[in-house]
């Protein structure tokens, strides 16, 4: 495998060892009408960032029902993630303005899935250098921006759009 394909992120180890609640935080957000990471509630899903982020403006987009399988969603909840992954990425790339995107789901653990039991996809900003000798050397990631600055900007932006 060629090295330039790996995405180094030691400082999730902190979620991948860390307690894991009985509820799922996923469920935990939606129903929270304060949610200080939910940028965008639509009618039948959600966006949310993520709070152990691969890269600055790592987001979540996920159904509101608690489901695992893709098979399992509805019309109506996958027509609008797809609308929300869209506008998801239009907001990125006037905010933070990155090189390219990872968008992607994990079904089940064995392909990685943290969260197996609600399906969400991930969208994750990129820049050209963005995995640098501080996380491969120290396995520590440096994000530019806090989550509560960054969840002000796309809450405000996400206003526009819907």
């Amino acid at each position: 495998m060629d090295k330039k394909n790996i995405l180094w992120a030691p400082w999730r180890m902190g979620y991948i060892l860390g307690e894991k609640k009985d509820t799922c935080f996923l469920c935990d957000e939606y129903k929270n009408k304060k949610s200080k990471y939910m940028v965008c509630r639509g009618n039948y899903s959600f966006v949310i960032l993520n709070i152990f982020p691969y890269n600055n403006g790592h987001l979540m987009v996920a159904p509101f029902r608690h489901i695992s399988q893709i098979e399992e969603m509805e019309n109506e909840e996958m027509e609008e993630i797809c609308n929300l992954i869209k506008i998801t990425v239009k907001i990125l790339k006037k905010v933070l303005k990155p090189d390219g995107f990872n968008i992607g789901l994990n079904i089940g653990k064995v392909s990685g899935a943290g969260l197996e039991e609600h399906i969400h996809i991930h969208i994750v900003p990129r820049w050209t250098g963005d995995t640098n000798f501080m996380p491969v050397i120290s396995g520590t990631k440096v994000i530019p921006q806090s989550l509560d600055e960054l969840s002000k900007i796309l809450k405000k932006e996400f206003k526009k759009e819907m």
